[in-house]
């Protein structure tokens, strides 16, 4: 059990056992340690995680490794055509001996749900899950049923363009604080994967580094970093540019303006300061908005314009 600690700030590393933690992720998804660091200040900042690749580059193992890593219950679903809300959510089924109806839990009453190719079930099951993910609530047979604290939904998500899938709605999209790419793995971690048999029977074997009372006690802290008003003024000046940007359809929303707010304290909580700086707001940037902010014309490439923002925007 992990002992009860408070999570003091130290320059430039986390906490202890924050650090073991990313140690322990590191040695699972091998060369991808800006992606690890991204995934996990997602889970800090209390958001949801979506992450975009094509099959088989680690997406599963990621999401798995995080819940084992923080001591969290963890559950997957496999995203289908078929797929219908209630085996997701649960259902209402009648007990004869109690003559009334007794709600069966379904999978999304979990810590740590992995949607695991979620682009691949209709809209009607994608929607399903946005009460839970907004509310932290599932509403059934007129009843409200709170779900977990912590709760912390990953997504993966092909590729638009491969076979059976339905592209997600821009509402489900903004539910999704950061979305990560993982990519193909480097040389060398490529070679280490084959010659130790890969990674994915590893995350079985991992031991909880931290605890859900100990991560509740972490957000809690992320949720005390400290933002200037200067550094609310950058945020206001990089909305403006969103919204204003001749390639962008739309620009950063309110709500998605308290996101990045939410992710950069996370960042900065991850990197042992408790106060956040334009460093942070910028390293989170691009895996916040690329997923929300939609291009004139879809052969651009989002992040190159949202660095381009970056690169004018000034800092205050």
């Amino acid at each position: 059990m992990t002992r009860p600690v408070s999570f003091p700030f130290s320059p430039g590393a986390p906490h202890a056992d924050l650090q073991a933690a990313l140690t322990q992720l590191d040695r699972v998804i091998l060369g991808k340690p800006g992606q690890v660091r991204l995934a996990v200040a997602c889970l800090l900042a209390r958001g949801h995680l979506l992450i975009e690749d094509v099959p088989g580059v680690g997406k599963t193992t990621l999401a798995h490794a995080l819940a084992r890593t923080f001591g969290l219950e963890f559950r997957r679903v496999q995203f289908t055509a078929d797929l219908l809300p209630a085996d997701l959510l649960g259902v209402s089924v009648w007990d004869a001996a109690e003559a009334s109806f007794r709600f069966v839990p379904g999978p999304v009453f979990s810590e740590v749900l992995l949607a695991d190719e979620i682009n691949r079930a209709t809209p009607r099951t994608q929607g399903a899950l946005l009460e839970a993910m907004e509310e932290r609530q599932v509403s059934e047979g007129g009843v409200t049923r709170p779900l977990p604290d912590p709760f912390f939904v990953i997504a993966t998500q092909n590729p638009a363009a491969f076979v059976g899938t339905s592209p997600l709605p821009e509402a489900q999209l903004d539910r999704f604080l950061l979305t990560v790419t993982l990519g193909y793995p480097d040389v060398r971690a490529e070679r280490e994967l084959l010659e130790t048999g890969g990674r994915s029977g590893q995350v079985r074997t991992l031991n909880p580094v931290l605890d859900a009372p100990a991560l509740l006690g972490i957000q809690r802290e992320v949720d005390a970093v400290h933002a200037a008003a200067p550094l609310l003024d950058y945020l206001q000046l990089l909305a403006r540019a969103t919204r204003e940007h001749p390639a962008l359809e739309a620009g950063l929303s309110p709500r998605a303006l308290l996101a990045l707010l939410a992710a950069s304290r996370a960042w900065a909580y991850l990197h042992g300061r408790q106060m956040a700086l334009p460093d942070d707001v910028q390293a989170v940037f691009s895996a916040l908005a690329a997923h929300r902010l939609p291009l004139r014309d879809p052969a651009q490439d989002a992040r190159a314009v949202l660095a381009r923002i970056l690169a004018d925007t000034p800092i205050p």
